[in-house]
C-alpha cells in the first residue's frame, strides 16, 4: 500500500520543522508527501526548502483556508490510504503510518483511526489532554462521539465516492466531513488503539470567544446538514464528552 501524507500550512515557521521530520523518520517506506502552503510571509517557505528532495507535492499559492489547501492535497494524492498532518502536529513515534497500513491490510475497511495526545506548545513531553478513541455505533456519533480528525486515514476511494471537504461549514469542515462519512455514508471504519499524533494544543477553532461561538454554530450546522435527530442534544453531548479527556 501507498500512503499519501498531507501537511497544510500557512506562516508555520515555528513547529513545521518538527513535523516534517516525523514523517521522514517513519519506517513504513511508501509515503507520498503531500505540502500545500497558502502563501506564506515568513520562513516557512525556506525550510520546506530545506526537505524539498523529500517532498513528492508541493504547492504555494493562495488559497481560501485550510479545507481548500486539503482539497488541493487530496485532488494530487495518488495513495491507496490518505492522511492529513497538521503543520503544528507530530506523528507520535516512528512506526505510526506502518501501524496503520498493517490495520488497513488485516481489515476490510475504508477507514483507520486512533487515540491523540494533546500537548504543550512549550514543553511538548506535557500532555494537556488525552483523545482516547473507541470503536462506535450509529448511535455514539448521535451522542456527539466523533473520532480524532487528525488520527483519521481513509482509502482514497472514499474521497471518490462522497466528494472532500466542504467550504460551507468553516471551521467545523473536518466534523461535517467525518459526518457524512461515517453517518450518512456509513463507511466501515477500524479503530485503531495506538497513539497516533501529539498535536500542540490551540488551533483555529479555539482562537478567541468569537472564533468558539461560530464554531458552536457550525458544528450546529453540519449536524443538521447531515440527518443527525436532535441536533440541539448531539450538539450538547459533543461539548460534554471531551471532559474526561482532560483526567484520562
Amino acid at each position: 500500500m501507498k500512503v499519501s501524507l498531507i501537511t497544510v500550512v500557512y506562516n508555520a515557521e515555528k513547529y513545521l520543522r518538527d513535523c516534517m521530520e516525523s514523517v521522514f523518520s517513519q519506517t513504513f517506506p511508501n509515503i507520498e508527501y503531500i505540502i500545500i502552503d497558502g502563501g506564506s510571509k515568513d520562513g516557512t517557505l525556506s525550510i520546506i526548502e530545506d526537505y524539498r528532495d523529500r517532498i513528492d507535492f508541493f504547492l504555494s499559492e493562495k488559497d481560501k483556508g485550510m479545507y481548500d489547501a486539503l482539497n488541493k492535497g487530496i485532488k494530487v494524492a495518488t495513495g491507496d490510504i490518505i492522511g492529513i498532518l497538521n503543520g503544528d502536529d507530530m506523528l507520535a513515534d516512528v512506526h505510526v503510518i506502518a501501524k496503520i497500513v498493517t490495520a488497513f491490510e488485516r481489515n476490510e475497511v475504508d477507514a483507520v483511526y486512533g487515540n491523540l495526545n494533546y500537548i504543550s506548545t512549550i514543553n511538548t513531553k506535557r500532555i494537556i489532554r488525552k483523545w482516547i478513541s473507541k470503536p462506535f455505533t450509529k448511535k455514539d456519533i448521535e451522542s456527539g462521539w466523533m473520532p480524532a480528525h487528525p488520527t483519521l486515514y481513509l482509502k482514497r476511494e472514499v474521497f471518490k465516492r462522497f466528494g472532500s471537504y466542504s467550504l460551507e461549514f468553516g471551521t467545523a469542515g473536518d466534523y461535517e466531513m467525518m459526518l457524512r462519512f461515517l453517518y450518512q455514508n456509513k463507511i466501515s471504519a477500524r479503530f485503531l488503539n495506538e497513539l497516533i499524533v501529539d498535536m500542540r494544543v490551540g488551533g483555529m477553532s479555539n482562537s478567541n470567544v468569537k472564533q468558539r461561538i461560530r464554531t458552536i454554530i457550525n458544528d450546529y450546522r453540519a449536524i443538521r446538514a447531515n440527518g443527525i435527530p436532535f441536533a440541539l442534544k448531539t450538539l450538547l453531548l459533543k461539548k460534554l464528552v471531551k471532559i474526561p479527556q482532560f483526567f484520562a
